[in-house]
């Protein structure tokens, strides 16, 4: 049985609180909501912290504010399962409640929060595993090691982006709020990403993620599709956002992302700007599945085939377009087309 080291668990009641704790451990400290992918790191000795600062006290990090009309705020501890069930969200934010519903299983949907699975760590079959394992094959750059077991010849890691909703928050252009003990800052949420699966994340280690802000619906509509072995549970190995302002059935502005290939979200911008001013007739969706599949560089390093998972870049393109086109639904489940 793997156990949790020992460490000092901390619950401030204010976001205030929380940031002059991580402010005054330092290293020594992480960040805590739900758990779900921070424990099992910790049991596998991947993250060392000896404190946790918790946030699950903290009542102004939790719940939906706004509408539609005006944009919509999501307090970052907001739980993935509430986030999925709500109905603003489902209903002008369609993308982003189905990545939040796709999320692993239902019981830890209900622990996990929104604001980890943005943050949640890069995933590589050299690096979940546990620590007996990775000693035997001599650890992995990214934790304990100097040597990346994907691509030895490289000086970088190529652990891959695992979380569901951040190509969907790309795809939407939310902005994500920081704050720390030495203030607040707010960003567009592709900003919070670097492409290294080691510091994956720009925000520093002392800021807290509070809120995700959505901009107004404004006729944009979206799609997210996952692709996973699994019906349930599993992370992803593919997902692709797509979001389009349509007048009538013309796309005046699109914005294309895709998930799980890299360190972190990719956009398809040649296959986002060639949507633009058009129509999605069959052929333009068959051209655009083709141009988006470019960025897609997936490596050895997760489930399936890499090669399987550039083809299926084009297949889920093109499928989330159809179904945004009204040609045909949004798709099957992971289990089936896998």
């Amino acid at each position: 049985m793997l156990r949790l080291p020992p460490f000092t668990y901390l619950a401030p009641s204010t976001v205030d609180d929380a940031a002059n704790a991580m402010a005054e451990h330092g290293a020594q400290a992480m960040l805590v909501a739900g758990g779900t992918d921070l424990y099992p790191n910790m049991k596998r000795r991947q993250f060392e912290p000896t404190v946790l600062v918790g946030l699950r006290a903290i009542r102004e990090l939790r719940g939906v504010r706004g509408g539609a009309r005006d944009g919509v705020t999501i307090g970052a501890c907001t739980t993935l399962s509430a986030v999925a069930a709500h109905r603003a969200i489902a209903a002008h934010y369609p993308a982003l409640a189905t990545a939040a519903g796709l999320v692993s299983s239902p019981q830890l949907r209900n622990m996990g929060t929104i604001g980890g699975n943005v943050c949640v760590d890069t995933r590589c079959n050299y690096y979940n595993q546990s620590y007996e394992w990775r000693k035997a094959v001599g650890f992995c750059t990214k934790k304990d090691g100097v040597i990346c077991l994907v691509a030895p010849g490289s000086p970088r890691c190529w652990a891959v982006s695992s979380s569901d909703t951040a190509p969907v928050l790309w795809s939407l252009g939310a902005r994500v709020r920081l704050h720390s003990a030495a203030g607040e800052r707010t960003i567009p949420v592709e900003a919070l990403f670097r492409d290294d699966g080691i510091e994956y994340l720009a925000k520093r280690p002392d800021e807290i993620l509070t809120d995700i802000v959505l901009p107004p619906a404004d006729g944009w509509r979206s799609a997210y599709l996952k692709l996973r072995r699994r019906g349930s549970f599993d992370f992803p190995v593919l997902g692709v956002a797509v979001a389009l302002r349509m007048e009538g059935d013309v796309v005046r502005d699109a914005r294309l992302v895709i998930g799980a290939v890299a360190s972190q979200p990719r956009p398809a911008s040649a296959a986002a700007a060639a949507l633009v001013g058009e129509r999605l007739t069959p052929e333009l969706i068959t051209r655009v599945a083709d141009l988006a599949a470019g960025p897609a560089k997936p490596l050895d390093n997760t489930d399936f085939t890499h090669p399987y998972r550039k083809k299926m870049t084009r297949v889920f393109v093109a499928r989330a377009l159809a179904s945004l086109a009204g040609l045909e639904p949004a798709g099957r489940p992971a289990a089936e087309v896998a």
